[in-house]
Parts: C-alpha cells; sequence; structure tokens
C-alpha cells in the first residue's frame, strides 16, 4: 500500500479489469439493501449460518455501522479511516444516525436510513474523490461502490436464507463478487484471514463460471494464497453458476450445486481457513 496526500493509506495492487459500472455497483447497494431489510424484518432472533454465533439482529446493526464507515470514507468525515476503531468520529459524522443501538421496533428502519445515506454519499461523490482504500480498484469510488454492493448482497443472502427465501443474484454481479474476493482481496492479501493453507507445497485451483465462462486461478499453500494470473494443470477445478461459486467461495451454503474435480480437500481446507475481516491484523 502507498498513501493518499493526507498520508492514510491506499491499495495499489494491478486491478482486474472493470465487469460492472459504479453506477450499477450503487443501484445493487440499494436493492440488496431492501432485500436485505425486508428479511430481517421477519425475525431478528434467528440465528446466521454464515456467520457462526450471529443472529440476524447483529447482522443488521453490523450491516449499519459498515454503512456509516464507508460514507465517512467517501465524504471525508470524521471516523474516515481504514481502522474502524472509535463509534464517537462515526457519530461525530452521522449524529442522527449513529446510534448504537436503536430499539429492535426500529432497528430495520434505522438500518434502511443508513443504507440511504451510504447511497446518497455514493452518488454525489465525484468520480476522482480522493479517499483511502484498501483493495485495488479502478479508483476509490469504484473500490467502495463494489465492496458495498458485495458487503450488501452476502448479508442480504445470509439473512434471506435464515428468514424467508432466497432470491438468487446476477450472473454478471456474482461474476464481479468472485472477482473481487479472488483478485481484490487475495491479491493483496487486504483483510484477509487464513493466508495459507495446511498443506505441504503450492497447488493451484481453477475456478470456472460455466454460465458466464469466468476462469480465476489462485495458488495456494504453506506460506500464502495468491492470484494466479495464469493457467496450467489445476490441482482442483471447482465449476459451478458463477452464483453459485460467489456462494461458496465466501463460505456460505453447502456446496450441492458446485462440481469439483481434483483434490477436493483443498476446498475443505479453503472453508475451514480462509475469510475477510473488518480490521486488519
Amino acid at each position: 500500500m502507498t498513501a493518499t496526500a493526507d498520508g492514510r493509506p491506499q491499495a495499489t495492487a494491478e486491478p482486474s479489469p472493470a465487469r460492472m459500472t459504479v453506477a450499477e455497483h450503487i443501484a445493487v447497494v440499494h436493492d440488496a439493501g431492501g432485500r436485505f431489510a425486508e428479511a430481517a424484518r421477519a425475525d431478528l432472533n434467528a440465528p446466521v449460518t454464515g456467520c457462526p454465533g450471529w443472529t440476524v439482529r447483529d447482522m443488521v446493526r453490523h450491516l449499519g455501522e459498515i454503512h456509516l464507515w464507508a460514507a465517512a470514507n467517501v465524504a471525508g468525515r470524521p471516523g474516515a479511516a481504514l481502522e474502524p476503531e472509535d463509534r464517537a468520529d462515526l457519530c461525530q459524522s452521522w449524529p442522527d444516525l449513529a446510534v448504537f443501538w436503536t430499539d429492535d421496533d426500529d432497528l430495520v428502519d434505522w438500518y434502511l436510513r443508513t443504507n440511504r445515506n451510504l447511497v446518497t454519499v455514493l452518488d454525489a461523490a465525484p468520480t476522482d474523490v480522493a479517499a483511502a482504500t484498501f483493495l485495488p480498484a479502478p479508483s476509490p469510488l469504484a473500490m467502495w461502490a463494489r465492496r458495498q454492493a458485495h458487503e450488501t448482497s452476502i448479508h442480504r443472502y445470509d439473512a434471506q436464507h435464515a428468514t424467508s427465501a432466497f432470491t438468487g443474484f446476477d450472473p454478471v454481479f456474482a461474476a464481479d463478487g468472485v472477482d473481487e474476493l479472488l483478485y481484490a482481496f487475495y491479491e493483496s492479501g487486504s483483510r484477509t484471514k487464513g493466508r495459507r493453507l495446511a498443506v505441504s507445497k503450492d497447488h493451484l485451483i481453477q475456478v470456472h463460471a460455466i454460465d458466464t465462462n469466468d476462469r480465476w486461478f489462485m495458488t495456494v499453500g504453506p506460506r500464502a494464497i495468491a492470484a494466479a494470473r495464469g493457467g496450467g494443470h489445476a490441482d482442483l477445478t471447482i465449476s459451478g453458476t458463477a452464483a453459485d461459486l460467489y456462494v461458496s467461495l465466501w463460505n456460505r451454503g453447502d456446496d450441492s450445486a458446485i462440481s469439483t474435480t481434483g483434490d477436493t480437500r483443498l476446498l475443505a481446507l479453503w472453508h475451514e481457513h480462509t475469510g475477510v475481516r473488518w480490521k486488519f491484523d
């Protein structure tokens, strides 16, 4: 990472070619937020299998706070730091929104207000807005819009599975999400946990989305997990629709909709050891 003019960290790894526009990502933040809220209203006490130990209530609080933090970064307000340490800064940035926490009767409506605030901030930001980033992207605005689109969508999946029926992912968006996870998070190593697997040597994993015909390659081994930009013989090939791969690689679901060829132990180790953290190590 390098730094912005004010000394804050800036991700500099080479991004993948843009698959979606900033406007499309912002539209997803709005749409996925609404679906998330609708599912959450059904049962705040429902357990979330994708986040063991969490209830839907915990997830609503988490996602609302994430939205406030992301909006502070894009808007350059207090709390605009890549390490979300102090809620007092968010209270200063968004005094009417940073309420930790509202009563259950207002909790989902509170979340929707944080979502609308984020969408407003993203929509209003200039394309060349100067903001710190932690993932490679064509611009800071592109990074924040993309990251919040996928943050909201994965938790929409969590809430819908906990309380209602899952409504699916668009294939292009899901492929974009796989790309962000593999070629942004693991390319940069930012906020990832499980940066190595318990294996004796490096292995190549190929991920193939059969509906969009995208292919991604990852080298996993005892020292690191890293994006691989080339092909070659894969020790494990994971195939499925982009949506099913998106869910699986984010360690959700039961993998019944995907197929594997090769060393399936590598996928089990991925599920056991990988993930994304909110904070840096």
